[in-house]
């Protein structure tokens, strides 16, 4: 996939938010972390609207976004937050002037669905990593990475080893995110083409029965079956019911791709974890599963 430029210092970013509403107090951290970089920080114009659980109107939000992908002054759009909403924007948006000068899109959680949408449709990659409105609590690590990544600097992760790993080492381009975004995406134009490439996953606050369900979803719609490898990350505060269902949410996982023979890691740091690492989707990247596990993109 095509690669955005990289940032250099003095270039500007902007902050928009294409799902829930947030206040400037909330994204003080956030500025503050970025203008540390050298990068000129503006904000969308319609940012701190609110419609109720939103920041603003669809037709407020998308302005946004569009404003910030036609604006050849923007050299990254950052996402402020996640939550709910960006799926409601993304068929009125229109990306021709995107493909032909294409520029970083930051931010995880429901921005999958920008992720998913722009690698399949585009071919160009994104970047899933932490959001302004919770660098606050993010690890040193997390925000060193994005900064790498932003200013184009190589990405090179070592992390432990889990039980259920399943070994093996391949390449192929990462796609992913979220997996209830993923799983909603289906039967879309933005569901994900997965065929030969490394699936990344992660979830918060799902039943652990419903973390079945997407996953047989997502098998059923052929996107499990030829993969590259699998790399979970955060599966974070999940729940189950009075009856308990019997496995935890790697079990779930493992369990429905026990037929694939790809490589398979959990517990990549990266997702709803304050060590949130940053992942240029659509990269090609070399997964090891071994005693030692790496994920490395050239």
């Amino acid at each position: 996939m095509e690669k955005p430029p990289s940032l250099i210092k003095g270039d500007k970013v902007v902050i928009v938010s294409t799902a829930r509403k947030l206040t400037l107090e909330e994204l003080t951290t956030g500025i503050d972390v970025l203008v540390s970089w050298g990068l000129e920080v503006v904000l969308g114009e319609n940012l701190f609207e609110e419609e109720h659980q939103f920041a603003g109107s669809s037709e407020q939000r998308t302005q946004d976004f569009q404003k910030a992908l036609e604006d050849d002054s923007i050299k990254a759009i950052i996402c402020a937050r996640g939550g709910y909403g960006t799926v409601k924007i993304i068929d009125k948006l229109n990306f021709e002037h995107f493909k032909k000068h294409p520029k970083w899109i930051v931010g995880y959680s429901d921005v999958t669905v920008l992720h998913n949408h722009i690698n399949q449709n585009f071919n160009i990659q994104t970047m899933h990593a932490a959001m302004p409105f919770g660098f606050k609590s993010n690890t040193n690590e997390s925000l060193l990475s994005l900064q790498k990544c932003l200013f184009g600097e190589s990405l090179s992760y070592d992390f432990d080893v889990h039980e259920l790993n399943r070994r093996g080492e391949v390449s192929g381009e990462l796609v992913g995110g979220n997996l209830s975004i993923i799983y909603s995406l289906t039967g879309t134009k933005s569901q994900l083409n997965t065929n030969g490439k490394i699936l990344f996953i992660e979830d918060l606050d799902e039943y652990l029965y419903h973390v079945d369900r997407m996953m047989m979803n997502l098998d059923r719609a052929g996107l499990l079956a030829n993969l590259s490898g699998l790399v979970v990350g955060g599966m974070t505060d999940m729940n189950d019911n009075a009856v308990a269902y019997g496995k935890n949410a790697k079990e779930i996982i493992l369990n429905a791709v026990k037929e694939y023979s790809y490589p398979v890691c959990f517990d990549f740091p990266a997702g709803h974890l304050d060590d949130n690492r940053t992942l240029p989707m659509g990269k090609l990247a070399k997964l090891t599963v071994a005693e030692n596990c790496s994920l490395n993109f050239s």
